[in-house]
């Protein structure tokens, strides 16, 4: 997590609240990856197959502030090859009531403007491997 002295430093100033959560879930993947953590533990193959949209240095750059934040945590394991996992933290768990109602949203507004959510779901989100 961020010093408080380098908070303090540079404190940005907002006029409501929800701009702070936007600072640091806002964007177009970080929310679509505390969605996949919300399920568990992933690696970084697992974020690809899941999101293959986002460019591997994307990824790395997202799950990275997210860490610097407090939100998730990064465990790696001392073996060969390399294993990294990325885990939510108790304070990013705390998201999780946040992160549900915008996944049931998200599946209410599919539904209104396709008529079927399934429709508008991408291929390896309906038949993971």
């Amino acid at each position: 997590m961020r010093s408080k002295e380098s908070e303090t430093a540079t404190m940005k100033k907002y006029n409501i609240a929800v701009e702070a959560t936007l600072d640091v879930i806002g964007g177009k993947w970080k929310t679509v990856i505390l969605c996949h953590l919300t399920h568990g533990k992933k690696r970084t193959c697992d974020f690809r197959q899941l999101m293959p949209n986002i460019t591997q240095k994307m990824l790395t750059q997202q799950l990275r502030e997210l860490e610097q934040d407090g939100i998730v945590n990064r465990i790696s394991y001392n073996q060969v090859p390399p294993k990294v996992e990325y885990e939510l933290t108790d304070y990013g768990k705390s998201l999780q009531s946040i992160l549900t109602s915008l996944c049931e949203w998200g599946d209410r507004h599919l539904e209104k403007t396709y008529g079927n959510r399934f429709e508008a779901l991408e291929e390896s989100v309906l038949n993971p491997r």
